[in-house]
């Protein structure tokens, strides 16, 4: 099969055959029908994160089963999926207490001594987030996957594999904001419009978006916000606290940035929570001021939405059919595979909401 490689860190992804191995018991073998280009892959071309290489990069993903395992029993040949980077084991400390997204259980991958799932004549290809959709096919365990119905398009399912799930899931069940209440989001990326529109489904009363580019701001209210600053033209902090009369209730970063996390927290009201949903390099220090504190204002992160995707997934995918989840405005461009590259690049510029990578069905 084909694949996006990252062999360097700084260099271009290749594109490469690689081999993929047939699906043991609880494996199931994926036709790739489309995959988000997510920045989160960007932090591991660039090196912010460490990742193994070499590594068929890609997460936010949707297809169709070809192959099971003998074990497998929640899905057959011909059923479509949206793959989830929070595989879980189902019986660990985690996954016992509510907390699947949490799940580090090695026992969905395949062990040290065994054949790898991906491989090349050179030697064995590391799978990334247990997923590597950047190919046209994948194998994953069946914790990895949701059962879709058919009648939802697949490259629109693809964005509900990570921007919708993380920025929805960030609202609704890492902060439980409540009804009526007033939200921040920084960054209007796929991650951000999507807890935009969470926050606008969960019924938020303002929804203020913050961005630099000023059609991104415009998207963020086709998506729910009530309110937009340009962060170009003015301090953010400064400008939500004078339209609020103190500070947001809640605020959401989806950048990943040291900056605009900090000003997350600093553009909350007494008693508010800043959710930090943006991946911060590794060594990065967040400051806050140990006197906000006393205010009981709350700095917390976000893994992946804290989700629970056999459940939030399948309606996330009835919300768009009902009208209510706006994907089809959040794809950007649709390419193929060899225009990688390309949609990265974009991406550092500041130019799309999201690019979907298509492969032939």
């Amino acid at each position: 099969m084909k694949a996006a490689v990252l062999r360097e860190i700084g260099q271009p992804l290749t594109i490469e055959e690689v081999s993929v191995s047939l699906p043991r018991a609880h494996e199931v073998l994926i036709r790739t029908a489309a995959v988000g280009v997510c920045h989160s892959d960007l932090h591991y071309i660039e090196g912010l994160y460490a990742c193994p290489k070499p590594t068929v990069l890609g997460h936010e993903s949707a297809g169709i089963v070809e192959k099971v395992g003998s074990e497998v029993t929640y899905v057959k040949p011909g059923d479509h999926v949206i793959t989830c980077l929070s595989v879980f084991c189902g019986h660990c400390e985690y996954c016992t207490t509510g907390r699947p997204y949490s799940c580090q259980n090695p026992e969905t991958g395949r062990s040290e001594g065994e054949e790898p799932r991906l491989s090349q004549k050179t030697g064995p290809m590391h799978q990334f987030y247990s997923l590597s959709s950047f190919a046209e096919t994948m194998l994953i365990h069946e914790h990895a996957l949701v059962n879709i119905r058919k009648d939802m398009p697949l490259d629109r399912a693809a964005l509900i594999g990570c921007a919708v799930t993380t920025g929805f899931g960030a609202v609704t069940n890492t902060a439980q904001i409540e009804v009526g209440s007033t939200v921040a989001v920084i960054g209007c990326g796929g991650v951000g419009l999507s807890a935009i529109n969470g926050a606008a489904i969960a019924g938020a009363g303002r929804i203020i978006a913050v961005d630099i580019k000023g059609s991104k701001l415009n998207l963020a209210k086709h998506f729910g916000a009530t309110d937009v600053v340009d962060a170009s033209r003015t301090d953010p902090v400064e400008a939500i606290r004078d339209m609020t009369g103190g500070g947001v209730e809640y605020s959401f970063e989806a950048l990943g940035l040291k900056k605009t996390s900090e000003q997350a927290f600093r553009m909350l009201r007494a008693s508010g929570t800043a959710t930090i949903i943006g991946m911060v390099p590794e060594g990065q220090m967040i400051e806050v001021s140990g006197a906000d504190l006393l205010s009981d204002k709350k700095l917390q992160g976000s893994n992946m939405g804290s989700n629970h995707f056999r459940v939030d997934m399948p309606r996330f995918v009835d919300f768009y059919l009902a009208g209510k989840l706006k994907l089809d405005d959040m794809i950007s461009h649709r390419i193929g595979l060899e225009q990688i590259n390309e949609a990265f690049a974009e991406m550092k510029r500041g130019e799309v909401a999201r690019s979907v990578i298509m492969f032939d069905q």
